[in-house]
């Protein structure tokens, strides 16, 4: 059964293919090429999915999704920042209406 500890323990392979070889494991390719290289692929992987979303099927969305996913914990791992960091951030936007996030981070923005 799926379950978040599936994307938890996929975030922890990646993470473990840091010490492989780019022949071995194409995760390690993609983080050995860098940062820019994961968010090109990741923005790539995206589009796929929002053209999915909008003329395929159900299937084709889930596998689409599943690729963003795996692109997204890629492209996190290659700037050494955890799911759970990004987990802890939706926990606390949680805790406030949508609106009044929004409105915070426009503010936090603009004084920049």
């Amino acid at each position: 059964m799926a379950s978040l500890e599936t994307l938890a323990e996929l975030a922890r392979t990646i993470e473990a293919r840091k010490a492989s070889t780019a022949d071995a494991s194409y995760t390690k390719s993609l983080l050995e090429s860098g940062p820019n290289r994961c968010a090109k692929k990741f923005g790539e992987e995206a589009v796929e999915f929002a053209l999915a979303v909008a003329n395929q099927s159900n299937a084709d969305v889930t596998s689409e999704a599943a690729d963003v996913l795996y692109h997204l914990l890629v492209a996190l791992a290659a700037r050494d920042i955890a799911l759970n960091d990004v987990i802890a951030e939706l926990e606390q936007r949680s805790r406030q209406s949508g609106h009044a996030e929004k409105a915070s981070r426009t503010a936090d923005t603009a004084g920049r």
